[in-house]
């Protein structure tokens, strides 16, 4: 279906954007044939670094015209695959497309390339008095790659996830055409939404080279609380009647006592507490103290009557790097406790979260295996991720289908979907097929087919 690359096509691609851009077999780093997680491996035949969407569409005309496979790839943080090249080809780095372009004060705006990172973007707005809402755990993944899957993060509780930030996107189409969708405008109701179509699409429709992002004036005060419980039960039941109690928190995350201890050895740092089972981290934000200790209050005294242990104020700076730098690095520490592991991004409602978490529990006693867990508890979005340890591969390999299968059908039983905010990539796509059933994916697939009749962006994933 798809042309090999010979050196013929070697030369074109340097043409286009400089020998020094285009690299090949030795010269091609391993890391670029798996990303963060590395479930699956497969090397391009090309890794191909460009600059400006003129490189882009040039790349993906010589591309379109020969049926040469594109994968666009900017920092690898993902966790799914979706940026192994899993049938060789191109890859498209994006990275060197790292440039704020333009900050628009008077709209509420800020324009930049997709391989502008979270925190450059983060920091950024901030120095403007502006605040970036989304905020995913991994502060190094691109801006192209939060786009690319809806990327949510510990404030969507408040503010939402990215589709709600994208306010137009520069696109290159499979084709090579350069396209603008949606606009410096705060609402749109002209057709179809191709824009909203782009956003969570993994690389499969086209290429995003542009973003017109909304910011929103930077809050004056932000506080978080951190709120131990003699159980996960409590822990999580609590949740609900926060989201019930006229208060809006910037974040709700659960922690189990067990994670928390991974990050302190990960990170040799001390968690202000860790003396109790689960524990509710929420953070605050206004423009007044007032209004924030009032929040605060409500919910310190709603927790302390359902039955947490304390309230605890993270007020000082030591005390807020402790908490926050431990929360960063759950991920990270996790993956450091064991061989190897993998993760099931599920999300639920809010009310069945702690029905999930106890399945989860009942599940790893069962299989005799480590599943530990955290997650963004105000909106659903659970991280449950299943550790190998010492298991024999070809034991590892069944007891970890088993888990997948088991935690999927649980979830669609509680009224939830695979994944909140990581993707289907390659690693999900079987139960992606299986939870939504024949027709839902044969609309995918007809999107697929009008944008990329040719199927060369990104094959192998979500619906490939």
């Amino acid at each position: 279906m798809y042309k090999q690359m010979t050196q013929n096509d070697i030369l074109a691609l340097r043409a286009i954007v400089g020998e020094e851009n285009v690299l090949c077999g030795e010269a091609i780093s391993p890391d670029y044939a798996h990303d963060e997680l590395g479930g699956i491996e497969r090397m391009p035949d090309a890794l191909v670094r460009v600059h400006t969407t003129e490189e882009i569409s040039a790349v993906m005309k010589y591309a379109w015209a020969q049926t040469i496979p594109v994968t666009v790839r900017g920092s690898g943080t993902g966790l799914v695959g979706a940026a192994v090249p899993l049938e060789g080809g191109i890859l498209l780095e994006t990275t060197k497309m790292n440039r704020i372009l333009e900050l628009d004060r008077d709209n509420l705006t800020v324009t930049v390339q997709p391989g502008v990172l979270l925190m450059e973007l983060a920091a950024f707005a901030e120095e403007n008095d502006f605040l970036y809402p989304p905020d995913p755990g991994e502060k190094s993944a691109t801006i192209g790659g939060n786009i690319s899957t809806n990327a949510g993060g510990m404030r969507a509780v408040k503010y939402g996830v990215t589709r709600d930030y994208v306010r137009a996107l520069t696109v290159v189409m499979p084709d090579g055409e350069i396209l603008t969708l949606g606009g410096k405008v705060a609402k749109n109701s002209s057709g179809y939404s191709l824009k909203d179509l782009v956003i969570g699409s993994e690389g499969t429709l086209c290429i995003i080279t542009e973003a017109v992002l909304k910011l929103v004036p930077l809050p004056k005060i932000s506080v978080s609380l951190l709120v131990p419980f003699p159980d996960q039960k409590t822990a999580i039941e609590a949740v609900p009647q926060i989201a019930r109690a006229k208060v809006t928190p910037t974040a709700i995350e659960y922690m189990s006592r067990d994670t928390i201890l991974f990050a302190e050895e990960y990170l040799g740092r001390r968690f202000p507490d860790t003396r109790h089972d689960a524990y509710i981290l929420l953070t605050f934000d206004g423009n007044t103290e007032a209004q924030v200790e009032a929040d605060l209050q409500v919910v310190a005294d709603l927790c302390l009557e359902i039955g947490a242990v304390d309230a605890y104020l993270v007020d000082t700076e030591e005390r807020r790097k402790a908490v926050w730098s431990a929360r960063g690095a759950f991920l990270e520490a996790i993956k450091a406790s064991t061989t190897e592991m993998d993760e099931c991004d599920v999300v639920v409602p809010v009310n069945q979260v702690d029905e999930f978490i106890k399945f989860t529990h009942a599940l790893a006693e069962e299989l005799h295996i480590r599943i530990p867990s955290f997650g963004h508890a105000g909106d659903g979005n659970l991280h449950i991720y299943i550790c190998r340890d010492d298991l024999e591969q070809s034991a590892w390999e069944r007891t970890l289908a088993v888990c997948f299968d088991r935690m999927y059908q649980k979830a669609a039983e509680l009224g939830g979907l695979v994944s909140g905010e990581h993707g289907i990539g390659y690693a999900k796509k079987g139960y992606l097929h299986a939870q939504y059933g024949e027709r839902p994916i044969a609309l995918m697939r007809g999107i697929k087919d009008v944008f990329d009749p040719k199927h060369i962006l990104n094959p192998g994933k979500v619906i490939g």
